[in-house]
Order: structure tokens, then C-alpha cells, then sequence
């Protein structure tokens, strides 16, 4: 059985007022969809890993093989929840541990 590859994206949000993580992750998967439809959105395996509302970035996980996807989906959401909002992709790498030294 072959072993499925991950990324780990850190993400830059610009917002008025911080979105809770709910809207944050439909607003990934909605312009997911938008520009791939629903099948090239299903193999993003696209979860939520950590969203820090002080700092305004989250992580997310998904397979390497849908990381352009991903950053180019990512880089056209223009609202959230009805609300404006910009989202930036600051880092990317295998493992938790290497992005988190790559924030710092």
C-alpha cells in the first residue's frame, strides 16, 4: 500500500473581524470547488490543522499532489462569510515542526 504524501500550508489571514475556523475552512473548500469542481476538490484532502487568532494564520494539510491546486485556490478568496478578506499562503512543508521553525 503506498503512503500518501502531505504538505502543510501556513496561511496568512487579512480580515476586518477574525473569522471562526467553520468559515475559514468553507471559504478554502468553496474557492476549492469553485475553480476545480467537486472532484478536483475531494482529492485535495484538504483539513484544518491549527488556526491562531492572534497572530491571523492557520494550517492546513493537504496531498502534495494538490498543493498548485490549493495555492491557487487559496489566492482568490476575496471575502469571507460576506465580509472582505484577503488570504496569503506564508510558508509551505512536509512536516509541522519544520513549518512552525519556518514562521519564527
Amino acid at each position: 500500500m503506498k503512503r500518501i504524501k502531505r504538505r502543510y500550508l501556513a496561511l496568512q489571514l487579512e480580515y476586518e473581524t477574525l473569522p471562526s475556523e467553520r468559515e475559514l475552512i468553507d471559504a478554502v473548500w468553496a474557492s476549492n470547488t469553485k475553480l476545480y469542481g467537486e472532484v478536483g476538490a475531494s482529492t485535495t484532502g484538504l483539513s484544518l490543522i491549527n488556526f491562531d487568532m492572534e497572530q491571523k494564520i492557520a494550517v492546513i494539510r493537504i496531498s502534495l499532489s494538490s498543493l498548485n491546486m490549493v495555492k491557487a485556490s487559496v489566492s482568490t478568496i476575496t471575502s469571507i462569510s460576506g465580509k472582505v478578506a484577503a488570504v496569503h499562503v506564508l510558508a509551505v512543508s512536509g512536516t509541522l515542526k519544520a513549518l512552525f521553525s519556518d514562521l519564527k
